[in-house]
């Protein structure tokens, strides 16, 4: 911690008392009267300023820390803690201001605050984290005065700290409280087990109200004397492709947040996921050429590689180039895969080359996009206008999205499956996806 020169300033008390001083004195010239009880106040005053310095504190008598910092996580809101210690003989009066820092917002300019003499507290601020990626903080500036209170010491401190604002990934904790005592374990998530219509075999059961005739196993049944169901363990170790588009249709904000973020949110989610079914995860992000991949590893070594490398992926204000990337994957992607593909089709010409390059890819793999609506455009097509020039936004809101359609259409042609949902809703639409996808072994 490296403390900087102490500075005297005015505090609002004295600021007070000269005003008051200053009323005296312009009544004095027209009350003469009230001349001695001016010079007296003003001695009282010089008196009590002398007293002021003189109590102090003095300049290294306040410590101020920051406590660990804990890694944030995207529009969650977190807590800055401090500690303040106060080595001084008298109390201490305090204020507390952060540098501005870039991705967090703090939820009060000033933090203020006593501490008793020869003593420490601590203290905490709300912040919100506004952006994922790393988060430099720097100088504190801080103000004490003692109880009397006319003169108010600043300095700064450097305290130089680093933290990380990370997807905020309580959609899967969420879904985890909700489901994993009902359709995960219904759809056969435990102990890493998903059963399904694979092609493992797993046990034998009784035939219930419900099964498929197709299910059941007429050798057992003729062995047993009663209906007998197959039951198959889907298979594992599969390979999960999450591919990120990076370009500039994924730079729009939705509620706040940009698409990419909801992107990567969603991706790392499925990631958690597919940890249950013991598959296996990569991950590729690109823009105009590739800007990371990953192999696709096993899912806890995935998801701890993936979070590192993800969490400060931002959008870049250019096109996408998709045939660079599906080039990549149909040379590195033998086996078939589950490639699951976040983008967004709002632009036509986008459109077109994206179309233009999944075709090939969806022979050998399965496909997934998955794009984001927005709602102010749904909201535009749904309100009626109220004047000529909504006229013209509904026009070009109706046109978006009869080519949104067209081309989600033609993705399910080629054999692409489609998750077109609001981004507030994304990630646990695409957990749906995926355990779907699994549990009728479509991959």
């Amino acid at each position: 911690m490296k403390r900087f020169r102490l500075s005297i300033w005015a505090g609002s008390r004295l600021i007070a008392a000269i005003c008051v001083l200053a009323f005296l004195y312009v009544l004095a010239g027209a009350v003469p009267a009230l001349l001695l009880p001016a010079h007296a106040c003003a001695v009282l005053l010089a008196a009590f300023i002398i007293a002021d310095i003189g109590i102090g504190p003095p300049a290294g008598a306040l410590r101020i820390e920051r406590l660990q910092i804990e890694h944030f996580a995207l529009r969650v809101p977190a807590r800055l803690r401090y500690r303040v210690t106060n080595t001084g003989n008298c109390a201490v009066h305090f204020g507390l201001i952060e540098t501005p820092a870039f991705r967090l917002h703090y939820d009060i300019d000033e933090l203020r605050g006593g501490v008793a003499a020869r003593s420490y507290r601590e203290l905490e601020r709300a912040v919100t984290p506004l952006d994922r990626g790393e988060v430099r903080l720097g100088e504190l500036y801080a103000w004490f005065e003692n109880p009397i209170g006319l003169l108010r010491r600043r300095t700064r401190f450097s305290l130089p700290a680093e933290l990380r604002i990370y997807p905020d990934l309580s959609a899967v904790q969420r879904y985890g409280r909700l489901h994993v005592r009902n359709r995960l374990i219904e759809a056969g998530l435990r102990k890493m087990r998903l059963r399904g219509t694979g092609t493992e075999f797993e046990s034998l059961r009784e035939y219930a109200s419900g099964d498929q005739f197709r299910a059941i196993d007429w050798k057992a049944t003729a062995k047993r004397g009663k209906l007998m169901i197959a039951q198959y363990e889907v298979e594992r170790s599969q390979n999960i492709m999450l591919v990120l588009d990076c370009g500039r249709l994924m730079t729009p904000r939705i509620e706040g947040q940009r698409k990419l973020d909801y992107a990567v949110t969603a991706a790392l989610s499925v990631a958690t996921i597919a940890g249950l079914a013991s598959d296996k995860v990569g991950f590729l992000a690109f823009a105009n050429g590739i800007i990371t991949v990953s192999a696709p590893r096993p899912s806890r070594i995935a998801l701890a590689l993936a979070s590192e490398q993800l969490y400060g992926l931002q959008s870049r204000f250019e096109e996408s180039d998709y045939s660079r990337a599906f080039g990549y994957l149909r040379n590195r992607l033998h086996k078939r895969s589950l490639i699951v593909f976040f983008t967004d089709m709002f632009d036509p010409v986008a459109s077109a080359a994206l179309l233009a390059e999944i075709g090939t890819l969806a022979k050998r793999h399965m496909i997934v996009c998955v794009f984001m609506n927005d709602a102010a455009v749904e909201s535009v097509l749904a309100a009626p206008p109220a004047h000529p020039l909504d006229v013209y936004s509904a026009a070009v809101a109706a046109t978006l999205s009869e080519e949104r359609r067209t081309a989600a259409t033609i993705l399910g042609q080629l054999g692409v499956r489609v998750v077109d949902v609001p981004a507030p809703r994304l990630s646990v639409s695409l957990i749906d996806a995926y355990l779907e996808i699994k549990q009728r072994a479509l991959l």
